[in-house]
């Protein structure tokens, strides 16, 4: 009885009871008692497979598992002169890994957002199929089996559809490493509920706007004004009040005339710059400090911007 309690039966395991067809396997049988030399014996059935002799470690067999006989059941004997021991059974079970799963959205809009509708399914693979859906690399849905062949659904809903989404899905069985994913779908941004952005992105454009303007004004107006300031420079200086030179002064006059308006022109266009380049640097500062356009080490230069460019179009 002593020596029975020091030999105790073998333990048969492998590290994966789930297999391919034609896929290679180990089985590894190991008995607790390291000190004595034992003789070990695979079996299949009634049928012995192979036989290894060794001493305070486990012995391995290795196999092929092409075929319904050989998924088991497999025993293995431990023996020690006329004393042995058999282990508990052990079957393989054949599997098929998964295909690529196929992933199809649904999108319905409604006035606060859209729900989603999320469905994955793989065409072939041993049931039941565990499926997890992704946002980017994101888990964003527990795993769901399916016992038959039928779609896995995940529902969302968005409240901001400004941003675009990217899904994906995971299919994986039985088979160890075998999992496979889906092609990513992308669902496109609304444009809606743009929210602060937009309303300082439109405010910067009629603000560049209104600087195109002005700068189209002022170059039109600048070859005007030297004309008429060479052709009065080119006019004859008379000092008479006979007709003739009434006519020529009256025409001074007028080119007089034409000047103090151009430069009064001028005069209220600068102005008017100036008051559009001091909301623009006001508003600048504002919108590149939202937008995260500048750090905050460089904003207190770049800010002067407006400034500079005034000056360049005031010369």
């Amino acid at each position: 009885m002593r020596k029975t309690n020091e030999f105790p039966p073998p333990s048969l395991h492998s590290q994966t009871d789930t297999v391919m067809r034609g896929q290679n396997v180990s089985l590894s049988c190991f008995q607790q008692n390291k000190s004595l030399e034992i003789t070990y014996f695979l079996f299949r059935g009634e049928k012995c497979l192979k036989t290894q002799d060794g001493k305070g470690e486990p012995m391995t067999f290795n196999l092929t598992v092409s075929e319904a006989r050989d998924l088991g059941p497999y025993k293995c004997k431990a023996q020690v002169a006329n004393c042995s021991k058999y282990s508990h059974p052990f079957n393989f079970t054949f599997a098929d890994p998964v295909t690529t799963p196929v992933l199809n959205i649904s999108v319905i809009q409604t006035k606060t957002g859209r729900y989603i509708m999320l469905r994955c399914i793989s065409n072939k693979g041993s049931l039941p199929i565990n499926y997890t859906f992704f946002e980017k690399n994101i888990t964003i849905s527990p795993v769901i089996s399916k016992n038959v062949r039928k779609s896995a659904e995940f529902n969302i809903t968005e409240s901001n559809t400004a941003e675009v989404k990217e899904y994906k899905c995971k299919a994986k069985n039985r088979l160890p490493d075998h999992a496979k994913y889906s092609q990513a779908v992308t669902i496109p941004s609304t444009g809606r509920d743009c929210g602060p952005f937009c309303l300082q992105l439109l405010l910067l454009g009629l603000l560049l706007v209104l600087i195109v303007i002005i700068l189209i004004l002022a170059f039109w107006m600048l070859p005007k004004y030297k004309s008429r300031k060479a052709m009065k420079d080119s006019a004859p200086r008379v000092y008479g009040n006979i007709p003739m030179e009434a006519g020529i002064y009256a025409n001074v006059c007028e080119n007089q005339t034409g000047k103090r308006i151009s430069f009064e022109i001028l005069v209220g266009l600068r102005f008017l710059s100036l008051k559009f380049f001091k909301v623009i640097q006001r508003h600048m500062g504002k919108i590149l400090k939202k937008l995260s356009i500048l750090s905050p080490s460089r904003l207190s230069t770049q800010s002067h911007f407006p400034q500079i460019f005034y000056v360049c179009f005031s010369i």
